[in-house]
């Protein structure tokens, strides 16, 4: 009976041990999906060779011309995309980190070309294209004193698409020579120059007689002062103003003497009703930009209800308007969803244990009434106030400009391969292979039982760490509206999903009824405490699947490997006399030399998925593919989904593979994407975001004409079909 006495204590030990290494872990892990590679000048995928170039014939002092560019060299019949992409795609995004007294401008973007893709047209590059950047050098620029060299720092996106479409992104540095001439690129800068469109002049005046005359459902133009060359020549028409115009549309263009006029349809859907509309007109691979005035009153846009997601990323960057389909939340209704998700929370097999532990702790003690509230408190404290922080971070991130939804976390293999094993121990802990305060000095044993209030609140901190999985599911509608507030009201939300996860315990140790329903303690204790390492030892199963999808076959067997070994390692420091120092060492050289043969793997990046996803019928989602499917006349539906999602894995077994909502689905000729968020995607968090959501699982109905739909996170096959009738 004495271990069973002991029983409440050695789990407070274990706790407050292991949730600093835990929550460490957690947190140094994140920025490793931001930057797993270092900075270099060139970045080469399957699809895209990316270079940073730099360009300064005079070297670098104020008033000289220095130039830096990114060269995107595509693979045969890939393409990325102009300032205005067309009908989809999105365009190569540059950020770039300069010394004080320097400033980088806007991409002189070449001419583009226009690509058809189906009933579609987008504007883009094939081949190989340099987007330069001016730079300008102020007298407040200071070269180092160390050094000589302007060090350019430049983190860049781009969309890569040939028939799939693959986000891409490259961080890349370079040092300019400040006292010498940097002319290695010339040839490159040089034919990006001669690339760009000219304006259109008349001797020496820009064309002012040129205008844009809006007339019903069309734009007409009327552009003067073109070369002579190009009189009677068709020419190509680029707007710089996205959603304007019906992209792929037929169009009428024509010479009267000197000016060149043409009939453009304009979008039914359009985004943007500008004064002026900056255009390029090209013949090849020359282009000449001009700015026209418009005239006459633009049409009425399309109710927001039939827009299609590019329109609404399009008006939402033009207004502050949330889009239609975000649900209507007021703060009050999202606390108590954020209350009622904490709750559910306690449910997780994960969870679970160590709540019903410490509950099970008060048959003991059922008469120190003091000393359970007072443990009910630190409990409550140090889950809400690692909610917050957790909740506190993401906003932080965010606001550094990083793309991150609530499960950030789990999308870094090296969190999930921490939180594996500290499952793992947890899971032995309780099976009764060791007691933690074995491992401990007297002194430090003695420390904690003085200090009672800091075990809980230390096991309140664990309990978040080990739950943060489970929350998404049952709050995305309260955390997708909590991101849009201001950051006291944001953390409220958070800090009310700690105060649900924390309220069954805290009523316990309020409540003394509540401990009388219990129990008398006996030997059911320590079969009980034994039972309860088996859903931990699922939650590591689980743990292992989800690396899986992270990191392929042989992300996971390395960490299955690493946890057999770490399993041996505490064994041996449980025995006794010489075998345990014998034992203990030969345990320990195998686990150090397994971490170094193929802990490798665990963070190991799987190529690029351009198949299907699993399962014939379903596609994999991509930015743009969603309009697309649209505009050939097929509704959508797209599941956001993440192999770390319980809900969404238990949706996607009991519902979203019924032959009937299956066959529901293919009568009505339903395209399905799945947008799988297992691993970081900065697209599928900004469809996320466009959706007012900021988590998964999230499943969204698409039809032309109609608002975007957005069914339960739990689904039910009656909703499902329910929705698809409407369609």
């Amino acid at each position: 009976m004495a271990e069973l006495r002991d029983t409440h204590m050695t789990v407070h030990r274990f706790f407050s041990r292991l949730f600093a290494s835990a929550l460490a872990t957690l947190v140094l892990a994140l920025p490793l999906g931001a930057a797993a590679q270092g900075a270099k000048s060139v970045v080469s995928t399957e699809r895209v060779r990316a270079e940073l170039m730099a360009h300064a014939p005079d070297g670098v002092d104020p008033g000289k011309k220095v130039w830096v560019g990114l060269q995107l060299a595509h693979q045969p019949e890939w393409h990325t995309y102009w300032r205005n992409s067309g009908d989809s795609g999105l365009p190569t995004q540059l950020e770039w980190t300069l010394p004080p007294g320097v400033t980088a401008g806007e991409i002189a973007w070449p001419v583009p070309k226009k690509i058809p893709v189906g009933n579609l047209a987008n504007y883009g590059y094939e081949g190989t294209v340099l987007l330069p950047v001016p730079l300008t050098i102020t007298p407040a620029f200071k070269p180092s004193v160390l050094g000589s060299d302007l060090d350019v720092k430049l983190k860049a996106q781009w969309l890569v698409c040939r028939k799939e479409c693959i986000p891409e992104e490259g961080e890349f540095a370079l040092k300019i020579p400040v006292k010498s001439s940097t002319a290695i690129n010339t040839k490159a800068f040089q034919a990006a120059f001669e690339a760009q469109p000219r304006p259109v002049l008349a001797g020496t005046q820009v064309i002012t007689e040129s205008n844009a005359r809006v007339d019903g459902d069309s734009i007409k133009l009327s552009v003067q002062g073109l070369p002579v060359e190009l009189r009677g020549k068709s020419l190509e028409f680029f707007p710089e103003t996205p959603e304007v115009i019906e992209t792929a549309a037929p169009w009428t263009q024509a010479w009267n003497g000197a000016t060149w006029t043409a009939s453009i349809p304009l979008s039914a859907q359009r985004s943007a009703s500008p004064n002026v509309l900056p255009v390029v007109l090209a013949s090849g691979t020359e282009g000449w930009r001009t700015e026209l005035k418009v005239v006459g009153q633009w049409p009425q846009v399309a109710a927001a209800a039939g827009m299609t997601p590019a329109l609404e990323v399009a008006l939402r960057a033009n207004t502050s308007s949330a889009p239609p389909s975000t649900p209507s939340l007021t703060l009050a209704a999202a606390l108590v969803g954020a209350l009622l998700g904490g709750l559910i929370l306690n449910l997780m097999p994960c969870v679970f244990p160590i709540l019903a532990i410490k509950i099970v702790g008060f048959t003991r003690h059922a008469e120190d009434r003091r000393a359970h509230r007072t443990a009910g408190l630190a409990y409550t404290a140090g889950v809400i106030v690692s909610f917050a922080a957790l909740g506190a971070l993401m906003l932080a991130l965010r606001a550094a400009g990083e793309q991150l939804g609530w499960g950030f976390q789990l999308q870094s293999p090296a969190v999930v391969a921490a939180l594996a094993a500290l499952f793992t121990l947890i899971a032995l802990n309780l099976a009764g292979l060791f007691e933690f305060g074995s491992f401990v000095p007297s002194s430090v044993a003695s420390l904690e039982a003085r200090h009672p209030a800091a075990n809980a609140f230390l096991s309140g901190v664990l309990a978040v760490a080990i739950a943060s999985p489970c929350t998404a599911p049952f709050m995305g509608a309260s955390l997708g509206f909590a991101i849009g507030l201001p950051a006291v009201e944001a953390l409220l939300v958070f800090a009310m999903i700690g105060l649900g996860m924390a309220l069954p315990y805290l009523a316990a140790s309020w409540v003394p009824a509540i401990a009388r329903l219990l129990p008398k303690p006996g030997a059911w204790m320590d079969t009980f405490r034994k039972l309860m390492a088996f859903p931990m030892f699922a939650t590591v199963a689980w743990l292992v699947w989800v690396l899986g999808q992270q990191s392929g076959i042989d992300g996971a067997a390395a960490l299955l490997v690493l946890l057999v070994a770490m399993s041996m390692v505490v064994w041996a420091l449980t025995l006794r006399g010489r075998a345990r120092s014998v034992i203990a060492v030969i345990s320990l050289a195998a686990f150090g030399l397994l971490a170094w043969a193929a802990g490798p793997n665990i963070t190991r990046a799987l190529p690029a998925q351009t198949a299907q996803a699993e399962g014939g019928a379903w596609q994999a989602w991509e930015p743009g593919r969603v309009d697309q499917l649209l505009a050939s006349g097929r509704p959508v539906f797209v599941d956001f989904t993440a192999a770390w999602c319980v809900t969404c894995q238990y949706n996607k077994k009991t519902t979203l593979s019924r032959d009937d909502v299956m066959g529901d689905l293919s009568a009505k000729n339903v395209a399905l994407l799945r947008a799988d968020w297992t691993r970081r995607d900065p697209a599928i968090t900004a469809a996320l975001g466009q959706l007012g959501r900021n988590g998964v699982p999230v499943y969204v109905f698409y039809a032309a004409g109609k608002a975007p739909v957005i069914l339960s996170e739990i689904l039910s096959a009656d909703e499902v079909r329910a929705a698809i009738a409407r369609l």
